[in-house]
């Protein structure tokens, strides 16, 4: 099987021994060629590529959720088309891991290595489905092109946080889960929309969901993880279905502190609940808009600010190695 494996050289729990290893047990059984990212966006370039070679069977991706999303971005650039396009596979080299361990990988890269050597020998595999989130038709965000997202995206608060992560580690900060923690504090300190929110929820044929300070988007569970600990904003999420939403419509520090502590010991069985909390499952279309611009992410990478995104659940997207 001809394979090409995409490394992000500057994945945080990899090391360039790690590489080696990792580059030396799969040329064992695959034909493999390598390519190393250089810049933003390179990952995505490279899956474009792949498939427009169309001699690649197989993407292996070593980093992050960031790198995983270029790549699948890349592989997604005309469409989805699970049985005409290369197969993917990650082993995780980032902080978090979220769509790695999502799909039931280790969170070693050697471990997962040889989990990905036996579902190649045994034919594993599984076809997931994907988020697609596009600036809305008619508005100031119109231009914006349509992107691909893994397992969530947000409008509002946790992209704020997002982007107060991505500036620190800017400045030289490592991804950590204390980062986060520190920042989600500062986020909640500086956001002036968290009591009353400005986002509506649009769903065609149904009664608007208004007033929304957090929207957070779930194309699978858990939504992250604090080290090993899975958190659930929506349970019920699952690569198998469409896509599921968390909407919070106050935020005070009462709030916070409650919708916190159930995120905390959240469950496959239960996720944040009460008469500040809309949990909504399996949405095909729908729209976030807000009042005033917000920060937006998607897979952990914030992407600026936005007034209105509409959103597509796809079912069977793309084919993955597990």
């Amino acid at each position: 099987m001809r394979a090409l494996l995409v490394v992000n050289p500057a994945a945080t729990t990899t090391s360039a021994r790690t590489r080696d290893v990792l580059i030396h047990a799969l040329a064992s059984d695959l034909k493999l060629e390598v390519a190393t990212t250089e810049y933003r966006g390179h990952a995505r370039d490279l899956g474009r590529q792949a498939v427009q070679r169309g001699e690649i069977e197989l993407v292996i991706v070593l980093g992050g959720d960031g790198t995983v999303n270029e790549v699948v971005n890349g592989l997604l650039h005309a469409g989805p088309a699970p049985d005409a396009l290369p197969r993917l596979a990650v082993v995780p080299g980032g902080s978090t891991n979220v769509f790695a361990r999502a799909l039931g990988l280790p969170n070693d890269v050697v471990e997962a290595t040889g989990a990905l050597l036996d579902a190649l020998h045994s034919g594993g595999g599984r076809t997931v489905g994907l988020g697609l989130a596009a600036g809305t038709p008619g508005t100031e965000d119109s231009e914006v092109p349509p992107r691909w997202f893994t397992f969530c995206a947000g409008l509002g608060f946790d992209a704020g946080v997002v982007g107060r992560v991505e500036q620190k580690r800017e400045g030289g900060r490592r991804s950590t889960h204390a980062l986060y923690v520190r920042q989600v504090v500062r986020q909640f300190l500086g956001d002036p929309y968290r009591r009353h929110g400005t986002i509506t929820l649009r769903r065609p044929g149904e009664e608007p969901v208004e007033e929304l300070a957090l929207s957070i988007v779930c194309n699978t569970a858990p939504w992250t993880y604090l080290g090993n600990r899975p958190v659930y904003a929506a349970p019920r999420a699952s690569f198998d279905t469409a896509l599921d939403v968390l909407g919070l419509t106050r935020l005070t520090p009462s709030a916070v502190t409650r919708y916190g502590t159930q995120l905390l010991t959240s469950s496959p069985e239960r996720g944040p609940h009460g008469k500040h909390a809309v949990s909504l499952h399996d949405l095909t279309d729908f729209t976030l808009e807000s009042q005033v611009p917000l920060p937006f992410q998607m897979d952990g990478d914030h992407l600026g600010l936005r007034t209105s995104v509409t959103f597509t659940g796809v079912r069977r997207a793309l084919r993955v190695i597990v």
